[in-house]
């Protein structure tokens, strides 16, 4: 039941790729708190059984197939999703691919662009809009909103291979930085949340479910000895969406067990 410190009753937020994965899992804590949801994603299939699993929570939750990586499809449906619910309280620019290449010397143009064409562009697209509207809100008597990016370890740790998604990553975080800056005026705050090894479906960990030579490594060099999932991240969710965050804007907060610490 949503009550409490981080109640979201009321509250509205939007969760690119928020279908699966740690999107899923985002959208998942600010149900759980009572807030309703706009998904975008590009798999109709995916929408719908997302939808149905965050409805068991009692919130209206909407989806729309989205291709973050066009500028006017974000604009559009930042659009849709004002009209559709009246208000837009919290923004989670989550939607990304991972397309890890053998080395950084064999990192051609057309890899380079497309991730950060969605990792990056599309990221900065979906804030953007969302900040457009919560200024709006503000000018007229209602300030507030939370923005929030979906990080990376890549934003502190070298990965070979993965060079365009840690720019990707880089490149939106200095962005919510100066959004933190330039728009606490309309108490609307702005923040990174950095996963560390996050068992889902993206990338490297795409292997067959159960424990994998990756998880194991993980596993066995993380100060919480396992890795993590999706729903370890309810609670930061949670708590960045609530007014119980207003003061908190400009940071990127970890969550990876401790894997940062032990370096």
């Amino acid at each position: 039941m949503a009550k409490g410190l981080f109640d979201l009753t009321g509250k509205v937020a939007v969760v690119t790729g928020g279908n699966s994965g740690l999107g899923l899992g985002f959208a998942r804590g600010i149900a759980r708190q009572g807030g309703d949801l706009m998904l975008w994603a590009r798999s109709a299939e995916k929408n719908a059984a997302a939808r149905a699993e965050l409805e068991r929570f009692g919130v209206r939750v909407e989806t729309r197939q989205v291709d973050v990586a066009s500028e006017e499809a974000v604009v559009e449906a930042m659009r849709e999703a004002e009209d559709a619910f009246g208000r837009i309280d919290c923004v989670i620019a989550n939607a990304g691919i991972s397309s890890p290449v053998p080395s950084v010397l064999e990192l051609d143009g057309k890899t380079y662009h497309d991730l950060l064409a969605i990792n990056m562009h599309g990221a900065f697209y979906t804030l953007r809009e969302g900040a457009r509207h919560m200024v709006r809100r503000a000018e007229n008597g209602d300030p507030g909103g939370s923005l929030i990016a979906c990080g990376s370890l890549s934003l502190f740790l070298g990965v070979p291979g993965m060079e365009h998604y840690a720019a990707a990553k880089g490149g939106i975080a200095a962005i919510v930085r100066g959004m933190a800056l330039e728009l606490g005026k309309y108490g609307i705050r702005a923040n990174v949340v950095a996963p560390g090894y996050i068992k889902t479906d993206l990338g490297r960990d795409r292997e067959a479910s159960g424990a994998t030579p990756t998880d194991q490594h993980f596993a066995s060099t993380t100060p919480i000895p396992r890795v993590g999932y999706p729903e370890d991240f309810e609670g930061i969710i949670a708590y960045l969406a609530s007014d119980a965050a207003r003061f908190h804007t400009g940071d990127t907060i970890v969550i990876d067990g401790g894997y940062l610490i032990k370096l």
